[in-house]
């Protein structure tokens, strides 16, 4: 593999200066150096032939055992030091002190066609960070991190990459929901891709032990390397960093409330510096359109990281961040000032969204009273979301479609609909079809825009675990019939009609089709 290596992460940031692979709390340094640990039978399961073009590698490095080998660990590319990272974070609202990469360990880092990349390894081994856990990864979260990240990509949503899927060969021991359950199941590494892995929790834990010098170092090193248009660091460049954060924040929360993708572990250190969607664990696509949802079992008493919380927990950790560079600026009213920014800047961009998945392009006083009587229809009954607005989109301004029977396949069960509730949605459709004779797009326009912005097809929690349940089994090719599904969330492909569907029942609550926990 010819690539054009870089490595200015760890020749411009400071080194943990212990090299023994031990657990424990690292002061003073950005990073660890990590060797990958060893796999016993490496097996490749799946490529993205996309990022690998990204990243400058050609068909036939794909297929080479330096490739297999680099990207489950067992060697290392000439010239490079895998390295783990060190950052802290608040976990479910509660500042956890030191987290780190404790399954994740950093190959290298590349250029190519003016773009910087990080290569990451999830799952091969332990590192200083790694707490009680053993570093490693296990087939079912691999693939789900693989396929959804690729996923989001063609949605849209700002996310990091994957770049391959690969068996070691080992077995793990995992608790899956941690009710005492312990079983061995497949290792497996996910290469990721991002160009940068960086989180809020990299600058909160260097603000939490006071250690204002790499704070700097850490902040001018990423005005440098990923704001570079910010110039050179100083208070001013600062604040204007703070505020791009920010911005990224909130376009990437307001993509997930578009496509009714619920992180489900919204923690500091989960939050990307970039605006990239980062760290799949325990995510979902709403099935059911419910402010409430949670996919995440640790969360579901108190349901903090819910669909509908989501742009206020991306507030909430902007103010974590706030507080980590606040040393580094001295003013809380630039700070306060990009915070409420946030605030303002949600209720536009949300309204805007919205008004897109509904067609409406011009600008009318009542757009928000539609949105939030369609939101209290949609919660009446259990009703589809990624199905309901994509229905919408053959909706006609001449009436000539009844728009309830229009949306029918959209509800989980039409005996529940009452008499009361259908009149409810023909309200609706009413409003809405008086809404749409004030826009000048004909319907077929108005049809190409909606569906443009409402995904036929996302990856739907059951459809990850019909393909893990086939991998289990060493069958991969349903995972590639996903991948290619995915690639074109909003193309018709009838051949794939079969995944335009509502959660079947048999998933309602099986485990790994509705809810998940945290474990790998």
């Amino acid at each position: 593999m010819n690539l054009n290596l870089k490595h200015t992460f760890i020749t411009e940031l400071p080194a943990d200066p212990i090299t023994k692979n031990t657990r424990r709390q690292v002061s003073g340094a950005c990073f660890s150096y990590v060797t990958p640990q060893q796999t016993s039978k490496p097996e490749l399961i799946h490529v993205s032939e996309d990022i690998s073009e990204e990243l400058g590698l050609k068909k036939e490095d794909l297929k080479s055992e330096e490739f297999l080998n680099v990207m489950t660990g067992n060697s290392a590319l000439d010239d490079t030091k895998p390295y783990a990272i060190c950052y802290g974070g608040h976990q479910f609202g509660n500042w956890a002190g030191q987290l780190g990469d404790g399954r994740a360990i950093n190959l290298f880092d590349i250029k190519h066609d003016e773009k910087q990349w990080t290569i990451q390894l999830k799952g091969a081994g332990e590192t200083p960070y790694s707490r009680q856990g053993d570093g490693l990864a296990v087939l079912r979260s691999s693939i789900r991190e693989y396929l959804c990240s690729e996923a989001m990509h063609h949605l849209g949503v700002p996310t990091t990459r994957a770049l391959s899927l690969a068996l070691t060969g080992d077995e793990v021991m995992r608790d899956m929901l941690y009710d005492g359950n312990q079983a061995y199941e497949k290792g497996a590494i996910v290469s990721r891709v991002s160009p940068s892995f960086l989180r809020f929790g990299n600058y909160e834990i260097f603000a939490a032990r006071q250690d204002h010098k790499n704070l700097k170092t850490l902040v001018d090193y990423t005005i440098k390397h990923h704001f570079p248009h910010l110039g050179k660091p100083s208070k001013d460049t600062y604040i204007q960093f703070f505020y791009e954060v920010m911005q990224r924040t909130l376009d990437m929360i307001i993509h997930w409330q578009r496509v009714g993708f619920v992180h489900g572990v919204m923690n500091t250190d989960n939050m990307s510096i970039l605006g990239l969607t980062i760290d799949y664990g325990p995510y979902g696509w709403l099935e059911g359109f419910d402010f409430g949802w949670t996919p995440n079992t640790t969360d579901a008493q108190n349901k903090r990281y819910r669909f509908a919380n989501q742009p206020n927990i991306g507030l909430w950790n902007l103010y974590q961040l706030a507080n980590a560079l606040y040393p580094l600026i001295e003013d809380v009213k630039p700070l306060e000032d990009i915070l409420e920014n946030y605030k303002t800047g949600f209720e536009i961009k949300s309204l805007a969204m919205m008004k897109s998945k509904l067609g409406l392009l011009e600008n009318e006083e009542k757009d928000q009273q539609l949105i939030q009587t369609l939101e209290d229809v949609l919660h009446l009954v259990e009703t589809d979301m990624t199905i309901f607005f994509r229905k919408l989109s053959n909706f006609k301004k001449d009436n000539s479609i009844n728009g309830f029977q229009l949306i029918q396949d959209a509800f989980y069960s039409i005996d529940s609909i009452t008499d009361t509730i259908k009149k409810q949605w023909y309200d609706w459709f009413d409003l809405y079809h008086f809404r749409l004779e004030k826009e000048r797009l004909s319907d077929a326009e108005r049809k190409t825009k909606m569906d443009f912005v409402n995904p036929k097809y996302v990856l739907r929690n059951y459809m990850a675990q019909l393909a893990i349940n086939d991998a289990n089994k060493g069958d991969y090719n349903l995972i590639d019939e996903l991948f290619q599904l995915l690639k074109q969330p909003y193309s018709e492909q009838p051949e794939h009609e079969k995944w335009f569907a509502k959660r079947p029942e048999w998933a309602r609550h099986k485990v790994g089709c509705s809810m998940l926990s945290c474990s790998s």
